[in-house]
């Protein structure tokens, strides 16, 4: 009897281990169920109130007083150009003063109706930024994010051999002339609406050039833009400066008169983050971050060659940004999907 007592304590202790790891393995599974459900936001109506009531009873954005609306417009349009929510003091990147003409041509060869109905006619809008980010390799995500009712894109980041990681779905992709791809269809949907983000009057000059066939003036730029881009106009939407403002001076704190001879400004991630927030009920984010700047060598994108090296003489704050982040995460404003610095 006694032996039988000792054979059985032996094999529940042999025994234990393996009950441990199945318990671990069970909640690694629901929570990763927990994040897909979270994430991809299911489309029938219930789950996507569940969703946004819970998101919003938290009454976290209160700390972050950014007076967001959720109901902005985010695009300039030709309709209501002249009326007073579009009058500014500020010249490009911050506003439109001394613009108009140039932006009244562009405004006039795409076209009026802003964002796509079935995402405006959403009881719950869940979106999620994909940045460029080293940080999304080999992170598995794809499936995640192609769950999302908005999934925002940067500049020329590619989708097409990198879909594991990053999806494929696009539903907008800011860009300025200097990071456009010549072919957007190459690694956009035909519904993605192509956002530019003028930095300079040169920028809407390059759209209008491209738009109207025009002589392509090549000065101004600090890369060569595509001479030949070939984006669909009724997808092409020219933001708002108001955002770019907001996100310099209400998230980065960035004083937008400045007397240094380099001016600093948003990059467009952090820019597509602070556009969510005013668009979206929920936002999440994936491929945000950069690895430690005393490392040159580390590869800064999912793909590419570029590394920290290539952001030396860059015209943003890396750092600054990074803690404006941490501030939102902090605040409950974003969520990001997978492990970051």
């Amino acid at each position: 009897m006694k032996m039988s007592q000792k054979s059985a304590k032996t094999w529940c202790l042999r025994l234990f281990p393996v009950f441990l790891s199945c318990i671990s393995f069970v909640t690694y599974y629901c929570s990763y169920g927990t994040l897909q459900s979270y994430g991809g936001a299911n489309k029938s109506p219930n789950s996507s109130k569940s969703l946004c009531d819970g998101w919003l009873t938290q009454k976290k954005w209160e700390s972050l007083n950014f007076n967001i609306s959720r109901q902005s417009q985010l695009f300039l349009n030709l309709d209501d150009f002249f009326w007073r929510q579009h009058l500014s003091k500020q010249a490009l990147p911050y506003g439109i003063k001394g613009s108009e003409q140039m932006l009244m041509k562009v405004l006039a060869a795409i076209t009026s109706f802003q964002e796509p109905e079935n995402v405006e006619n959403l009881e719950c809008r869940t979106c999620v930024v994909i940045g460029n980010g080293f940080s999304i390799k080999n992170t598995s995500l794809g499936k995640v994010i192609n769950k999302y009712d908005v999934v925002f894109r940067l500049n020329d980041a590619p989708v097409r051999g990198y879909e594991e990681d990053v999806g494929n779905k696009t539903s907008m992709r800011l860009f300025y002339p200097e990071s456009a791809s010549s072919n957007p269809s190459m690694h956009n949907d035909p519904g993605t609406l192509m956002v530019l983000v003028p930095f300079k009057l040169q920028d809407l000059r390059w759209l209008k050039e491209i738009l109207y066939n025009e002589k392509r003036v090549r000065k101004g730029f600090w890369k060569p833009p595509p001479q030949i881009w070939l984006g669909d106009p009724s997808k092409i939407r020219v933001l708002d400066p108001h955002f770019l403002e907001q996100t310099a001076e209400r998230l980065l704190h960035i004083p937008l008169h400045s007397s240094r001879q380099k001016p600093v400004h948003p990059t467009t991630g952090i820019l597509a983050v602070f556009v969510a927030l005013n668009y979206c009920d929920v936002v999440h984010v994936a491929g945000f971050g950069y690895p430690s700047s005393k490392n040159h060598k580390h590869p800064i994108h999912y793909y590419g060659y570029d590394t920290m090296k290539s952001m030396k003489n860059s015209y943003h704050d890396l750092n600054h940004e990074a803690e404006a982040l941490k501030r939102l995460e902090d605040a409950g404003a974003i969520l990001y999907l997978h492990p970051h610095l």
